[in-house]
């Protein structure tokens, strides 16, 4: 644990939380919420203590404890009022911030009840779009402005990896259209998977037969599947690979291998952003987002 992230500045603080760096000012000079340390230099840096008690500061504020009251709670009621409000909440903006606390916490408990508070009131499908495709979306911009630490981005990533894995299972037998299959993968040293983890689960709503091969793979390791005469699918999602001065190497490939064939390469994700006005011989379709290509499905 000694390479996870311990020190935050009051810009991370206003990263995460969401409040304005001259509100948590005015909240630590006035009530004495926070406790930073000071650099040498008189620059205010907090702990992985102090973020955690904004955190439910913030939970307990916005739904209506006055600051005025949070103040006086001791550091132990603090945590019991925020993770009381937090299991007891099912709406998004409390659901993604309970999410918060339990990523910097590393919680499993705290996600998992907050997560099955949320299906009280929603559908799997509804809780990815309106929490947990917010909630990722500000991941990455936490990972942008280097306010996360990977630690935290694989914790709560494999959790929510495990609710989609969980209930693409459950649909594993109500399979209905066998005519055309779905092979999902990633680029090689390409391990953002979520993406393309509910997508699968999508086709498979669907009634769709799906393979799903995952992460990091060798272009070289469909063979099988590009020779195979039956009508395929393939998949990709593009987070980080290929590199820029890679990538249209990588379609060109792809495109020699599909052409003449009856198989097809739907590619997904930021990357595909670069080759967008790329004519292809073979059939190829580019879409910015996993949303974008449920629109057309």
């Amino acid at each position: 644990m000694n390479n996870i992230k311990q020190d935050f500045t009051i810009k991370d603080l206003e990263n995460i939380s969401g409040i304005k760096a001259h509100t948590i000012r005015i909240w630590e000079k006035r009530y004495n919420l926070l406790e930073p340390k000071r650099t040498n230099t008189n620059i205010r840096f907090y702990s992985n203590k102090n973020l955690q008690k904004l955190l439910n500061i913030v939970l307990l504020n916005n739904n209506n404890f006055k600051i005025s009251k949070i103040a006086k709670m001791s550091d132990e009621e603090l945590i019991m009022q925020s993770k009381e409000m937090a299991f007891n909440s099912a709406t998004n903006d409390e659901a993604i911030n309970s999410f918060k606390l339990a990523m910097f916490q590393f919680d499993k408990i705290l996600f998992n009840n907050s997560y099955h508070k949320l299906l009280h009131k929603k559908t799997f499908r509804e809780i990815f779009k309106d929490v947990f495709i917010p909630f990722l979306n500000h991941i990455g911009l936490l990972w942008q402005t280097d306010t996360l630490m990977p630690a935290h981005e694989h914790f709560i990533s494999n959790l929510i990896a495990q609710k989609i894995q969980i209930n693409t299972e459950k649909l594993q037998y109500s399979i209905t259209n066998s005519n055309k299959t779905y092979v999902l993968f990633l680029p090689e040293n390409e391990i953002h998977e979520l993406g393309l983890l509910y997508l699968n689960y999508e086709l498979v709503l669907r009634g769709n037969h799906t393979i799903y091969l995952g992460q990091s793979l060798p272009l070289n390791n469909l063979d099988y599947f590009f020779k195979n005469e039956r009508e395929i699918c393939f998949v990709t999602s593009m987070t980080v690979m290929p590199f820029d001065d890679k990538i249209e190497d990588y379609f060109k490939q792809i495109d020699v291998i599909l052409t003449g064939t009856n198989h097809k390469l739907i590619a997904i994700g930021r990357k595909v952003n670069s080759i967008k006005n790329k004519k292809f011989n073979s059939n190829i379709e580019l879409h910015n987002s996993v949303e974008d290509l449920l629109k057309e499905l």
